[in-house]
């Protein structure tokens, strides 16, 4: 299988321009600027070179003389005078540089656009294929909607299912849930799973944080309670030393279905995890676990690039918007563009399979193999949760 090739993403390396100057500003007030200019670039739905030809460029929110002379220099020669004369005088030349690698992979809206709309190799997933997100989080941890208003947002999008995945206790800066509150929650998605049925499938899911030493922060006999857990890195992602043992000891945890965000990088501030990703992969293709695209525009992680790796290593994938609002369920656009530019097939995508399959899936993942039509018409009660093991924390 040939590696994906970076793209030329013309709207993302001005916006990144933009950025660069922001950092060498010596006011608040005037790094806010270039970086609200940034951010219209990045979201904008044609290529910014288009605007310049037609001298339309200042008319697009936010973008001010100072970020339209900048933004015309690139266009015109690649680069730009102006931020390139301030970073000599600046004498931060090694500071910028290092940013520059912290946005690699990252796609603007403008070549999401292009990939979702740019024929693909045939069985190459598609938004036509999609059902269903299984990363999103409500009000029962740090999201700002409930449960029932993400569904609607859900069906809007045209979906049949979504898996909830509210932060796990030992995540209490994300307002992680007890099991208790768990209890609660399940009691509630079997409330609308009943009035959604047949049209819509809520799954009761957990992201789970993975702990230094590759472990998780929710009890193996508490996993099993769940139809699935993401497990997720959250610390630890600033560091340059390997972390390949805790990141395959998370994969090959009990109960794991999905690996989130593998390297927990950010656009322009972090870089995320080091680790053997071939290795990763490799262990979590023979598990049947599921590799994350997640959508976030700030995450973006895993890219294309990396995607297609895992998928020569004989990968699950799930393309998930980790969303925290209704209006940020959109980034499963993301990763589905990702995926595509990867060439990732529709049948290696959990979040395209059927319900039945999900649940089949879902079950392996916990170690309870049974078929779909054993338990056909038959719904499952949430048992009472163990209690919560208290861990002490460094």
């Amino acid at each position: 299988m040939k590696a994906a090739v970076e793209i030329a993403d013309g709207n993302l390396e001005a916006a990144a321009l933009l950025y660069d100057m922001a950092a060498l500003q010596p006011t608040e007030r005037s790094r806010f600027g270039y970086k609200r200019a940034a951010k219209a670039i990045v979201g904008l739905a044609v290529p910014v070179a288009d605007l310049v030809a037609a001298g339309s460029l200042r008319d697009v929110p936010y973008v001010g003389p100072s970020s339209a002379k900048i933004i015309t220099e690139f266009v015109a020669t690649g680069a730009s005078a102006t931020v390139e004369a301030a970073v000599a005088k600046s004498g931060k030349r090694g500071d910028v540089d290092s940013r520059q690698g912290l946005r690699d992979g990252y796609l603007s809206h403008a070549i999401l656009a292009q990939a979702l709309a740019t024929p693909a190799e045939p069985g190459v997933v598609s938004k036509a294929d999609y059902r269903g997100d299984f990363q999103m989080h409500s009000t029962w941890s740090d999201g700002t909607e409930t449960i029932a208003r993400m569904v609607d947002g859900a069906i809007g999008l045209g979906h049949a299912c979504l898996g909830i995945t509210d932060h796990s206790y030992g995540l209490p800066i994300a307002r992680g849930m007890s099991m208790e509150q768990a209890a609660r929650q399940w009691a509630e998605i079997d409330r609308l799973n009943t009035q959604l049925h047949p049209r819509f499938r809520v799954f009761k899911g957990i992201e789970a944080n993975i702990l230094v030493d590759g472990d998780l922060d929710v009890r193996p006999e508490e996993r099993v309670l769940f139809d699935f857990v993401v497990a997720s890195p959250h610390s630890l992602l600033r560091r340059s030393e390997d972390q390949t043992r805790r990141m395959i000891n998370a994969v090959a945890g009990p109960g794991v279905a999905i690996l989130g965000h593998p390297r927990g990088r950010m656009f322009n501030t972090r870089p995320g995890i080091s680790a053997d990703w071939d290795s990763v992969f490799a262990e979590a293709a023979r598990r049947g676990v599921a590799i994350e695209l997640d959508g976030n525009w700030h995450r973006q992680d895993i890219d294309y690039l990396l995607a297609t790796r895992a998928l020569a290593a004989g990968c699950l994938f799930a393309l998930d918007s980790d969303a925290h609002a209704i209006e940020e369920l959109r980034f499963s656009d993301y990763a589905i563009a990702h995926a595509r530019l990867a060439g990732i097939p529709a049948e290696r995508v959990v979040n395209c399979w059927s319900d039945d399959r999900l649940q089949d899936w879902m079950r392996e993942r916990r170690g309870q193999p049974e078929s779909s039509a054993k338990r056909a018409g038959a719904r499952r009660v949430s048992p009472s949760p163990p209690k919560p093991r208290r861990r002490a924390r460094a």
